[in-house]
């Protein structure tokens, strides 16, 4: 029967090959190492170990030019304090979700139909938590992503005047019931967290395959339930929160 120990304090950056075109500071290393001794004998595996690392484009590149329907978003610096001036430590920041498009691609074809991009340079956006290449460039945070990746356009600091872009929807979430249906008060731990709300903003629509937009059959005012783990969820200055999600997770709407 094999015995494996774990040995994560043995990993440095010394012992790891070098990866060409990073620079060592931008590579952040999770390792997980494990010696696994089989018939007397020791093995080490690196299996677990996992590499997360922005790609940092050299000085004597002085502009990226994204192709297709991709743009380049210089990202948004993370809040190093709370509203009431309260400094928060590095991993209490929250990974911003935003920034302002840079540069854009020449857009897409869709049959014989060019379409261009729908957001121009100098625009605000929000992304997806996990969409595109993360980019160190000119000594900033830069992310090159499909367009499609962009939640919409949000030219304040309010989640509520989010604009969502091609098939997305913005919905205010229903507060949280605070009591059972015998009365009882519920705790803030035990309440279930809603999936139904209020549309309060819509996008322009699908692309369709002649390159006009379908617009969408939901409303603004529709009272939506939606898929639970959908979407891109938001809190917005007067504490309430919202989410926006494609109109294909919208399940129902309800009267």
């Amino acid at each position: 029967m094999a015995t494996a120990q774990l040995a994560g304090s043995l990993i440095s950056a010394r012992n790891l090959p070098s990866f060409s075109g990073l620079r060592p500071s931008a590579v952040k290393f999770s390792p997980s190492v494990a010696h696994v001794r089989v018939g007397g004998r020791s093995k080490r595996s690196y299996t677990g170990l996992v590499v997360r690392a922005a790609t940092v484009v050299a000085p004597k590149y002085t502009s990226i030019k994204p192709l297709g329907d991709r743009v380049l978003v210089k990202i948004k610096e993370a809040e190093e304090k709370t509203d009431g001036g309260i400094l928060l430590p590095t991993t209490a920041q929250s990974k911003p979700q935003g920034g302002e498009v840079v540069a854009v691609g020449e857009g897409k074809t869709i049959g014989n139909t060019k379409v261009e991009a729908s957001v121009k340079t100098g625009a605000q956006v929000v992304y997806s938590k996990y969409a595109g290449t993360e980019l160190e460039f000119n000594g900033s945070k830069h992310l090159i992503l499909k367009e499609d990746d962009i939640v919409g356009i949000l030219e304040t600091d309010d989640a509520k005047d989010l604009q969502p872009l091609n098939d997305r929807v913005l919905i205010k979430v229903a507060e949280a019931e605070e009591k059972t249906a015998g009365g009882l008060l519920l705790t803030e731990a035990s309440k279930e967290k809603p999936s139904i709300g209020t549309v309060i903003a819509v996008g322009p629509g699908h692309l369709e395959e002649d390159g006009k937009r379908k617009p969408l059959s939901i409303a603004v005012g529709d009272n939506a339930m939606y898929s639970k783990y959908a979407g891109n969820e938001f809190k917005g200055k007067d504490g309430s929160d919202y989410i926006a999600l494609r109109a294909t997770d919208v399940i129902a709407v309800l009267s």
